[in-house]
């Protein structure tokens, strides 16, 4: 009885020493994400411990490994180090199946355990755009629909036009059959012209799992549109005796090809001296016998177009007037310029003779009456001296 009693005593004590021992033992984990196909590390780090096992074991409660020993035979599952202080694992080729809650087990008494959420990204596919069937027509409607499938979170999905991007677009999102991944599209309208010839439209796929290298799917437009006429002189004034080219600029798609030239509404006149080349009309040597309209016509399968153009065959010599300086205007400047000169002269002079008469007349007041030039001399400077002799008097 006392051998009984002294044997569970020392089961307590013992006990209580493992207690006492594991209570500053904790397992320590950390959730992990990882793409599709890639390689995950599941790391269990305990700070202290006193040589206790550690355990991995997956979202289904199957051991994968104790200690350094393997539990589950999965070739993909393999042992990366493991310690008192340490046990990790690597998961290769992880699938979308692998995702769910790990857990390390730290079997002291009583078992302590850290949980880990492994997190699996899906990776979209490439996207696909589809709607475009070639040619379009000018001002049609376009519907193009990019499409991306098995992204885990659902993908996002952008449009470029002209390196602008496109905001007002339609997106949708659908569960696909596994439950676990999304199909995303988007769709982008609007009406087409002539300008969206040969434009890129780019649909853009942004996902996590990317590693910010979005993917891209990209679509060439091709428009067709009616053909736009203008026609170009050789030279502004064309001269009587001189040649002279008119070159039709026609821009459509298909490309209009020939271009058919006419005068005043019929046939050119004289196909000797104005010769067709291409989208070039040649007329040698003008004259007056040319002045008309001339009409170039460009035509494609989508429609036609044309332009006129006005030739005034100018003789050399009012030609060369017209060129040469105004002679008329620039005799009237100076005639202006002549007149305001002799005017301001004239002017001038009869302020000066004003001037000196008023001087003289002040000078000769007191000799009006002299009998003599002496006395007229006299009384002429005398009137200074009386001038200052009022003064003074004044005074």
């Amino acid at each position: 009885m006392i051998w009984k009693r002294s044997a569970v005593l020392r089961f307590y004590s013992v006990c209580g020493l493992l207690l006492q021992g594991s209570q500053g033992q904790f397992p320590l984990t950390q959730n992990v994400t990882v793409v599709e196909g890639g390689t995950a590390i599941l790391t269990c780090r305990v700070d202290q411990n006193d040589n206790t096992s550690l355990q991995w074991s997956n979202p289904a409660q199957q051991t994968l490994y104790f200690d350094d020993k393997k539990a589950l035979r999965d070739n993909r599952i393999e042992l990366v180090r493991a310690s008192w202080h340490e046990l990790s694992i690597s998961v290769s080729d992880v699938s979308l199946s692998d995702e769910g809650q790990y857990t390390c087990s730290l079997f002291t008494m009583p078992v302590k355990t850290s949980k880990a959420y492994l997190t699996v990204l899906g990776v979209p596919e490439k996207p696909q755009i589809s709607g475009f069937s070639s040619p379009v027509m000018e001002g049609d409607l376009m519907q193009l629909t990019c499409k991306t499938s098995g992204s885990k979170p659902a993908a996002d999905i952008r449009w470029f036009k002209n390196d602008k991007e496109i905001k007002d677009v339609k997106y949708l999102k659908e569960e696909d059959a596994n439950r676990k991944t999304f199909t995303v599209s988007s769709t982008l309208d609007f009406r087409v012209d002539r300008s969206d010839d040969g434009v890129a439209v780019i649909c853009r796929v942004d996902h996590e799992s990317l590693n910010a290298t979005p993917q891209v799917a990209m679509q060439v437009l091709e428009i067709h549109y009616t053909p736009s006429v203008k026609i170009i002189p050789s030279t502004p004034f064309p001269q009587e005796g001189q040649a002279l080219t008119l070159t039709c600029e026609s821009k459509g798609k298909p490309l209009p090809e020939p271009v058919l030239w006419t005068k005043d509404g019929a046939e050119l006149p004289d196909p000797d001296r104005m010769v067709v080349s291409g989208r070039e009309l040649n007329i040698l040597f003008l004259n007056k016998t040319d002045n008309g309209t001339y009409r170039c016509e460009a035509t494609n399968t989508i429609g036609q177009s044309s332009a006129e153009y006005v030739l005034i065959v100018h003789d050399p010599n009012s030609l060369a007037g017209q060129n040469g300086p105004d002679h008329a205007l620039i005799g009237g400047i100076v005639a202006v310029v002549v007149f305001v000169t002799l005017c301001s002269i004239f002017l001038l002079g009869r302020y000066l003779a004003r001037h000196k008469g008023t001087y003289l007349t002040n000078e000769a007041k007191g000799a009006e009456d002299a009998p003599d030039a002496d006395t007229a001399i006299i009384n002429a400077e005398g009137s200074q001296v009386n001038a200052e002799e009022k003064k003074e008097y004044f005074i």
